[in-house]
């Protein structure tokens, strides 16, 4: 069983680089609930889980929570940041750490930093969520995971939590 869900988390890992990895991870510096600024390059060192989200998407809260888990399965290594857009406000904000008693700082975006994640274009407009990125310690983009990669069997079997742990402990370069 377990060697399915690794085997299972390797084939997911592998659709999931697209044209959204592999690549500089998009700078920011966005508010919080406290109207508090954040910014990515502050991270640099670090692991960073990067979620696009709605407080209306029933998964997303599954994926805020298991990048929660991680945050607390490696203290220092990793941060997580979550980033909405409208209609979402500091109300529906409030209410979902509330209810979902999230511990990842929830950032508000006017959609520029969630279209240079999602390379937006007047072509591709649309967004369906979740999405969510994992940014390497020097800053680039190491994955992405869609609508569609970020299932339950993914997230609950392992899968992102064996993603995120060749992130924290890359295996030794070859010399």
């Amino acid at each position: 069983m377990r060697l399915a869900a690794v085997l299972l988390a390797s084939a997911l890992c592998l659709s999931a680089q697209d044209l959204l990895s592999d690549r500089r991870a998009p700078g920011f510096s966005l508010p919080d609930l406290r109207f508090r600024q954040h910014d990515l390059e502050d991270h640099r060192g670090q692991v960073v889980l990067l979620e696009l989200m709605q407080t209306t998407c029933p998964f997303c809260q599954k994926v805020i929570l298991a990048m929660d888990q991680a945050v607390a399965k490696y203290p220092g290594k990793v941060y997580s940041f979550a980033i909405v857009n409208p209609p979402d406000n500091t109300a529906t904000v409030s209410q979902y750490i509330a209810t979902f008693r999230v511990k990842t700082t929830i950032l508000f975006d006017c959609g520029q930093a969630a279209a240079s994640y999602l390379r937006a274009t007047p072509q591709n407009p649309e967004a369906h969520f979740p999405h969510l990125f994992l940014i390497d310690p020097q800053g680039v983009v190491r994955a992405h995971f869609g609508p569609s990669d970020l299932t339950d069997e993914f997230v609950q079997a392992g899968g992102l939590s064996s993603a995120i742990a060749r992130l924290v402990n890359p295996p030794p370069a070859k010399k």
